[in-house]
């Protein structure tokens, strides 16, 4: 996905009303709305015969139009909203549930898409697919438990959603821990001063904005060398100086 979406306002009616801001969650609701029918015309267009089954690229042509992290939110709320769950298989309501949909039962009904179970599946298949395809990095990249780890010195996974769609790709994902309170577990600062793998960036970060510590069996070999490069210049501080200033 090369292009920017817009944004999926992700708080209640009730909430947006508290900050004052209608008018994101309004447009954002409204584009919901969209992509839920638009699902569902992908959807008629796509079907297969009475067994569910969807032809090859029904959930790209909507995922082109909304991108990933609307489609999902859409896709999350649709699965909450069916009369009998058990009608999805567990692993796919397991996949819904990684994605938080403000509980709304006035308004979250119409954005729910209306399609027959098995069809509905099929469809949340084949974005699952679309994604696995992206080869992003995620939770089950990482080693140990991400609340508990040092982040310095060690290469840290970003999450997607933390990312603009434009920017997910890999090379964007892997950042390598400089310092920072955030580094830290359970320190009250948040401040994590990393260097992107991939381009050399350097930029400051919340730790909430890595999914973990990249277990390092998953390290690209693109990536092995500038990790070597910042290693080194970790230990010769006297000689190159620091790569980053205040790091807390």
């Amino acid at each position: 996905m090369a292009a920017d979406f817009p944004h999926v306002y992700p708080y209640s009616r009730q909430e947006a009303q508290r900050r004052k801001e209608e008018r994101l969650y309004t447009d954002s609701f409204k584009t919901n709305v969209s992509c839920a029918r638009a699902v569902e015309c992908a959807v008629r267009d796509h079907c297969n015969g009475a067994d569910g089954d969807l032809t090859e690229g029904c959930a790209l042509s909507v995922l082109e139009q909304y991108g990933f992290k609307r489609v999902n939110f859409v896709l999350a709320n649709s699965i909450s909203q069916l009369d009998d769950p058990d009608q999805i298989s567990s692993a796919v309501r397991q996949w819904g549930q990684r994605t938080f949909v403000p509980p709304d039962r006035k308004y979250n009904i119409y954005f729910a898409v209306n399609a027959a179970a098995p069809r509905l599946e099929s469809f949340i298949r084949q974005a699952q697919e679309a994604y696995r395809a992206l080869g992003l990095f995620g939770p089950e990249h990482c080693t140990g438990d991400r609340h508990e780890q040092d982040y310095a010195g060690k290469v840290l996974v970003m999450s997607p959603d933390t990312l603009r769609e434009s920017c997910w790709d890999p090379r964007n994902q892997l950042w390598y821990g400089e310092g920072g309170f955030g580094c830290t577990p359970h320190a009250r600062g948040q401040a994590v001063f990393a260097t992107c793998l991939g381009d050399g960036e350097q930029t400051r970060w919340n730790r909430s904005d890595f999914a973990g510590v990249l277990d390092e069996q998953y390290l690209p070999d693109w990536a092995r060398e500038k990790l070597e490069e910042l290693r080194g210049l970790r230990q010769e501080p006297e000689q190159s100086g620091p790569i980053m200033g205040g790091m807390g």
